[in-house]
């Protein structure tokens, strides 16, 4: 079974000098003109700057994997990246030996890590990879208008996840579904469990989904939309293994409307992920 190992977590990192490179905003220009969009320089001139590549260096060296072989790497996020050239996951790959197989999901507002989780479980279930290293990055600096960027209210984040084979605090379930009402529905069956279950509730989950009646609920911070619950999952894994048989995280994209819900349990025989 997939199994989370290790952990790390950054958010708001130090601002990044401006990368002044014409290939960049000409590539952004091409990007979303056909499109009626403008690029505005200045938004990359005044934003942070930090990139993916920025993030998933330090979140390595933070966790001291640089270096540790892989299997696997997945690399999701829902905002793009401000140096839109760097192949982040190929350069992750890099870092950690070099022998493994490396893709980007992306393309899916915050789903993006659960369905990076089915994935990896899946190569894991074949047999394909032994230790899969998966990277969840948000950057806020963009050349155009973003709701989300735009509010002032997101903050740089990342976090990187370390998921093996074996007895631990592993991966049951990963869940999507069409409404709030539906993850809702869920979360209530969830939460019910008398052996002890954590909730865990994105910013868009907040306000959305009412907490099921006798379950613990942590609640994500709001300045973060695709790393939410995975910032408090990495920062707080090893005692809620100790404290609680099911975490359960839940968010609901604020574009689609699409919840997510992915559950871990402390017991050594969860079911099969879907």
């Amino acid at each position: 079974m997939t199994v989370l190992r290790a952990a790390s977590a950054v958010a708001g990192p130090p601002h990044q000098p401006y990368h002044d490179d014409p290939s960049i905003v000409g590539f952004f220009r091409d990007l979303v003109e056909p499109f009626g969009c403008t690029v505005d320089e200045q938004r990359l001139r005044q934003g942070p700057n930090v990139s993916h590549r920025y993030l998933a260096d330090r979140l390595l060296d933070d966790a001291g994997m640089t270096g540790e072989a892989a299997d696997l790497v997945v690399v999701t996020h829902a905002l793009p990246d401000v140096h839109p050239f760097t192949a982040v996951a190929s350069h992750m790959n890099m870092l950690l030996g070099g022998g493994a197989k490396s893709f980007c999901v992306s393309e899916q507002g915050l789903a993006a890590p659960f369905t990076a989780l089915r994935i990896i479980s899946a190569f894991q279930r074949a047999g394909r990879a032994g230790r899969a290293v998966l990277a969840i990055l948000e950057q806020t600096t963009l050349p155009t208008p973003h709701p989300l960027v735009d509010s002032g209210e997101l903050t740089d984040s990342g976090v990187v996840l370390v998921l093996g084979e074996g007895e631990g605090f592993g991966l049951d379930t990963v869940d999507t579904f069409t409404s709030p009402e539906a993850a809702a529905d869920t979360l209530a069956e969830l939460g019910a469990d008398p052996a002890g279950t954590l909730v865990v509730l994105g910013p868009g989950a907040r306000d959305r989904v009412a907490a099921p009646a006798g379950a613990k609920v942590h609640h994500a911070g709001t300045d973060s939309y695709c790393t939410s619950v995975w910032l408090e999952l990495a920062r707080n894994w090893r005692q809620w293994q100790r404290d609680f048989a099911a975490v359960v995280l839940c968010d609901i994209d604020p574009f689609s409307k699409a919840g997510q819900v992915a559950v871990f349990r402390s017991a050594t025989t969860p079911g099969p992920v879907r």
